[in-house]
């Protein structure tokens, strides 16, 4: 995954999305013409994989004084600590102190998102997972939540700007909606072959109309060497994708010839469930995981002042004084 700037919104830049209190402190401390140099660090609420100090890294780049300052991180994607100090600030205070709300917000949800993405990859043992979870989160989060899930470990995002952001190729077959409207599975991945790219996978969606190893078989008679793989998303109401039906499908795909034919499994995936593919030792070749990484709780991040003009201080419950963590680095 390529490491880059990330666009920060205007909303951010002029402190729309700061907490109000933070505007008047601002408003007082200007009045009263004081800026003191502080020390201020973050910290998590609990464990997981650190998401969101390139973006942080990008804001912070834009508000600080291009002198007289310094930032420590830990790295995008390591695995962090409850409470351990992720991120360390030390410039004036007015040059930063309206940001602090987007900085704990940007590390909370993206290490969330991360630290979910890392369950389901660890949970699959090798299998790859891609991030299916754009459609479980509002537009305006959604590139940089898939970008979070390939923090954590995911393959791709789903989405053209989670792509974007990775510098990755977004993964995706076809949706439902294409496959009714066709009318015919077959006549869908044929459409598909037709008008897509040839370096497009050719990858059809196989539970719209009849028994998943019909339709996948179907398709496979068509397409024969063109088709790259088969996706099951069988849903609830139909009991789902099982590791039954995927063993069943590998055979039956085997015995007619193709061999070649992955299975990418979707629909409702967890760990858990996750983990019973991989245990009853069902062929799945990528499994589609959406809202467990989308809807993962944040993981708060708390920021806290541990120095002032070079003199410890905190409030009652922290430790005055800088926190000593040999894995930070400076990233600016």
């Amino acid at each position: 995954m390529t490491t880059r700037d990330f666009e920060i919104a205007n909303s951010v830049l002029v402190g729309d999305t700061a907490d109000v209190y933070f505007h008047r402190t601002m408003t007082i401390l200007r009045n009263e013409g004081m800026n003191p140099e502080v020390v201020m660090e973050f910290t998590p609420e609990r464990g997981g994989v650190l998401g969101g100090i390139n973006e942080v890294r990008s804001l912070l780049t834009k508000v600080l004084p291009e002198t007289g300052r310094e930032v420590w991180a830990l790295e995008e994607g390591s695995a962090v600590n409850r409470k351990e100090v992720s991120l360390r600030i030390h410039a004036p205070y007015v040059s930063f102190g309206l940001y602090e709300t987007a900085i704990c917000g940007i590390l909370a949800s993206c290490t969330g998102w991360a630290s979910a993405a890392r369950e389901c990859v660890e949970a699959a043992q090798g299998i790859p997972i891609v991030s299916f979870g754009a459609r479980h989160v509002h537009p305006s989060v959604a590139g940089i939540m898939e970008y979070s899930a390939v923090v954590g470990g995911c393959v791709a995002p789903s989405s053209v700007l989670g792509a974007r952001l990775t510098g990755l190729t977004p993964s995706g077959t076809m949706p439902h909606a294409l496959v009714l409207i066709m009318g015919d599975t077959v006549r869908a991945i044929q459409a598909f072959d037709r008008h897509m790219p040839p370096e497009t996978p050719r990858v059809a969606l196989v539970d719209t109309f009849h028994d998943e190893t019909e339709e996948s078989l179907e398709v496979a008679r068509v397409m024969r060497e063109k088709l790259r793989g088969v996706r099951l998303d069988t849903p609830k109401e139909r009991g789902g994708v099982t590791p039954a039906l995927v063993q069943e499908l590998r055979a039956r795909l085997d015995q007619a010839g193709f061999s070649h034919v992955d299975i990418i499994v979707s629909g409702g995936m967890t760990p858990d469930r996750v983990r019973e593919f991989v245990e009853t030792e069902s062929p799945v070749n990528v499994f589609g995981v959406g809202s467990y990484i989308s809807s993962a709780p944040s993981n708060n991040f708390t920021a806290d002042i541990h120095e002032i003009e070079g003199r410890p201080a905190a409030k009652r419950g922290r430790i005055p004084g800088i926190t000593q963590n040999g894995r930070l680095g400076r990233v600016l």
